[in-house]
């Protein structure tokens, strides 16, 4: 089953029991991640929700015009496999499927992401820019500034035109600017280093609020020059409808609920963080670069949709291991023929990342070796 948009998945969490609503007034500075964060201390993994805030204000007291939902795609097993339109005994084989079988999106007009535009002067005024988006702090009292936490970014690789789509924090700093963190070997890290070579900014577009199974690709580690797009069809069974932007050279999902469009210049940075880590530790100030914001697009009534990230385990920790067993078995299965695998698992409390149990039919004595030095040879990533 594919998702034409947010609202449209968030009704069908609602319908299954699993969207809890808190319509008293909440603090997105103090109160709202706090709140959340609580499930993931002490509930059974089968125990948590999606969370819906209608009433949301800042620490001034400041009321916004959009709800926030947070833990939609990953506070559960369940709720993972309810944003893939599946049940959670099928998420392996719709994620195989979908890596085997992407669907290319399709071009459209136009589409609800563009019922409001605001650029120029606008984006500076006082409520313009990034004071319309009610960005929860995720760690009061240690992140240095509100974080898009669960942001899809859209960006292209200079030489060969695919998109990547891709998960990095963005630090608000203005109602312009934002600070991103995207290491050089991630993909839009990549994309930054050929643009820099080529003495010109990476044009980049953040989408806040989209289809789901975008945001389930959006954070997996899918090869390097795979549109991530063409996987979310492949999950979904069907086209995403994309439609170009305003400003810069690029597309995103007609149906998103917001979507900055803007650009990262690549010759100078600025200091970003602290901020909490996946690993559960606060990440110290370092450099990092700048995202220019030119224009913003959004529907009339859009919702603004955050991640639980930080200390495991989390809603990030439940998304990014699902996504890496899943990259992790096709890789295994398909692209080096080992034979007899029967599933791949990653522990939580290391952040999905470093932990991987194999399970498997063995075969030889050696068989244990060639399935792990296979996995271990596993890298997403493009050097330059």
């Amino acid at each position: 089953m594919g998702y034409k948009s947010l609202g449209e998945y968030l009704q069908r969490l609602e319908e299954e029991g699993e969207l809890i609503r808190v319509k008293r007034r909440i603090n997105k500075d103090t109160e709202l991640m706090p709140l959340v964060r609580w499930q993931f201390r002490g509930l059974t993994k089968e125990q948590r929700k999606a969370f819906w805030f209608d009433n949301v204000v800042d620490a001034k007291g400041r009321k916004y015009d959009m709800p926030v939902v947070v833990g939609i795609l990953g506070a559960s097993r369940k709720i993972y496999a309810l944003a893939m339109g599946t049940t959670v005994d099928q998420i392996s084989k719709v994620w195989e499927q979908a890596q085997l079988h992407p669907v290319d999106p399709v071009l459209v007009q136009t589409g609800r992401v563009k019922e409001v535009i605001q650029r120029g002067a606008d984006l500076l005024k006082e409520g313009g820019g990034m004071d319309l988006f009610p960005t929860p702090i995720s760690l009061p009292g240690f992140d240095s500034a509100p974080y898009l936490s669960a942001p899809c970014m859209v960006s292209k690789d200079p030489d060969t035109g695919i998109r990547n789509v891709g998960t990095y924090r963005g630090m608000v700093k203005a109602r312009n600017r934002l600070g991103i963190l995207a290491h050089r070997t991630q993909h839009m890290g990549v994309h930054m280093a050929k643009c820099k070579k080529l003495n010109k900014p990476l044009e980049v577009a953040i989408i806040l609020g989209y289809p789901p199974q975008v945001g389930l690709c959006s954070v997996t580690k899918i090869p390097y020059g795979i549109d991530e797009f063409s996987i979310a069809g492949g999950i979904a069974g069907e086209p995403i409808p994309l439609v170009k932007c305003e400003t810069i050279d690029m597309e995103v999902p007609a149906d998103a609920e917001i979507v900055l469009e803007g650009i990262i210049p690549t010759d100078y940075l600025e200091p970003e963080a602290p901020f909490g880590e996946f690993t559960g530790y606060i990440g110290e100030r370092i450099l990092s670069p700048v995202f220019h914001i030119q224009c913003i697009t959004h529907r009339r009534n859009p919702i603004y949709h955050a991640y639980i990230s930080q200390f495991p385990p989390s809603e990030s920790s439940t998304i990014r291991g699902i996504g890496r067993e899943a990259v992790l078995y096709k890789h295994l299965k398909h692209n080096c023929n080992v034979p007899g695998i029967l599933d791949v698992a990653c522990h939580e409390y290391c952040g999905s990342n470093n932990y991987v149990v194999i399970q498997m039919d063995k075969i030889h004595n050696s068989h244990a070796w060639q399935a792990l030095n296979s996995a271990a040879g596993y890298d997403p990533g493009k050097s330059l």
